[in-house]
Formats: structure tokens, C-alpha cells, sequence
């Protein structure tokens, strides 16, 4: 099995690839600092014995989306499951938030998943088979106070799995929209947050496997995943 995961050198991207490696998939890693993690993804190889390939890019740019694109169809022509991780938050209100926040909001947390997908959905399209994950957010679904262009922007790449999940019908392909409330990452660090408030990144990950897992006809559209005590 052949696994593609963005944003993956930490938090949900990187516990994500970490179970991945247990069921012993070969994984293509993307992020814009591959590099420091060598030494755990030369501990995961030695581990499950699986191969990793990464690649340093910044998704949000269309030239280094294709490249990561390239990088992995030359390797193979058979992708299994693409996990469109990459992601940034920056609180802001729609009214006051700095000038290209927007633009910049779209271009990681959207376009990144729009451009790569497109690059690598040919070879599920040829085979009949693979599965796609885009990982939205709460926000994607409720406004909140100082959401701003991060939330407009997951509402966007939520619409874009809707499209994609209807257009992939035919192919056999699924696609998972992921929706996980808020997770302890580094976007909490500096906050005085109970661990014991919040989600795991192994909580979005374990629902990701079993979703993965499932027969060819079945197909989870939808994971919402919160907080047991609800939103913070």
C-alpha cells in the first residue's frame, strides 16, 4: 500500500504517517521541513520495514505542488490513499485582519489540496481505486468569533471535497472529508489548554485508518470529530 501524506512532519499529518507505517504502508511525505525529522523516519523504516520517500515543498505554491506530484508518480503509478493534510490557522476577523490573509488562507489551506489532488487523482482514475482524504476543519462547518479567512478557507476545501466525492463516484475513488475539532498541535502552543480538554492527534488518525479499512463499496463521507465536552 501506498500512502501520500502533506503537512507531515508533525502534528496530525505526522501521527497520521506514524500509523500508517504500523500497518506497514510505504509512505510519500511532504512538508516544508521533510528535513528535520530524518532521524524518525529512519526509525519508522527500521521499525515496520517499509519505505519512506519526502520531499521538501510548500504546497502553496503550484510550481512546488507539481513537483511533489512528480516526484511521486515517478517513484509509482499506484496510489492507494492521498491525505491532504496541509493546513495554517491565523486568527483574524473578516473586517480587520491583515491585508492577503485571505489569499494567503486559500492558498495553503485550499489550493494546496486542489492542485495536488488534481497532479495525482489519474493514476486512481486508471486503476479504479484509491481514497482521498481532506482534512477540514470545525470551522468548516460553524463560524466563530476570530475565524475569519481560516474558516472561509475551510469552508472552501469542504466544498471542494463535496465536488470531488461526487465527480470520483464513477471511478470507484472515495473521498473523506475530515472535520476534527480543536487538536493539541503546535497552533496551541503558548495556551493554557487541559490536555484532557482537548483531541489527540491520535483521535483524527485512528478514525482515518478504520475509514481506510472499510469494503470497496463502502464509502465515510463525513468524520466529525469534537472534544467529548464540545467545541472550545
Amino acid at each position: 500500500m501506498n500512502v501520500v501524506i502533506t503537512g507531515a512532519s508533525r502534528g496530525i499529518g505526522k501521527t497520521i504517517a506514524e500509523h500508517f507505517a504500523q500497518k506497514g504502508a510505504n509512505l510519500f511525505l511532504c512538508s516544508r521541513n521533510m528535513e528535520k525529522t530524518m532521524a524518525w523516519q529512519q526509525s519508522l523504516m527500521k521499525q515496520y520495514q517499509i519505505s519512506i520517500s519526502s520531499f521538501n515543498a510548500d504546497l502553496s505554491n503550484l510550481e512546488e505542488a507539481k513537483s511533489f506530484a512528480s516526484h511521486v508518480l515517478h517513484a509509482t503509478s499506484q496510489i492507494d490513499i492521498l491525505i491532504n493534510n496541509t493546513g495554517i490557522y491565523e486568527p483574524g476577523a473578516t473586517y480587520n485582519e491583515p491585508e492577503g490573509q485571505l489569499e494567503k488562507m486559500l492558498k495553503v489551506n485550499l489550493l494546496s489540496a486542489y492542485h495536488l489532488t488534481r497532479a495525482l487523482i489519474g493514476p486512481m482514475i486508471e486503476r479504479k481505486a484509491g481514497h482521498v482524504f481532506n482534512i477540514c476543519s470545525i470551522a468548516s462547518l460553524k463560524a466563530y468569533p476570530n475565524g475569519g479567512s481560516y474558516s472561509i478557507s475551510k469552508w472552501a476545501l469542504d466544498g471542494f471535497s463535496k465536488n470531488l466525492r461526487e465527480e470520483m463516484k464513477a471511478f470507484n475513488i472515495k473521498v473523506t472529508t475530515v472535520y476534527p475539532g480543536a487538536t493539541l498541535t503546535s497552533s496551541w502552543d503558548g495556551m493554557d489548554i487541559d490536555p484532557q480538554r482537548i483531541l489527540e492527534t491520535d483521535d483524527i488518525a485512528k478514525m482515518i485508518i478504520a475509514a481506510s479499512d472499510l469494503s470497496p463499496q463502502a464509502c465515510v463521507e463525513d468524520i466529525v470529530i469534537r472534544p467529548q465536552l464540545g467545541d472550545l
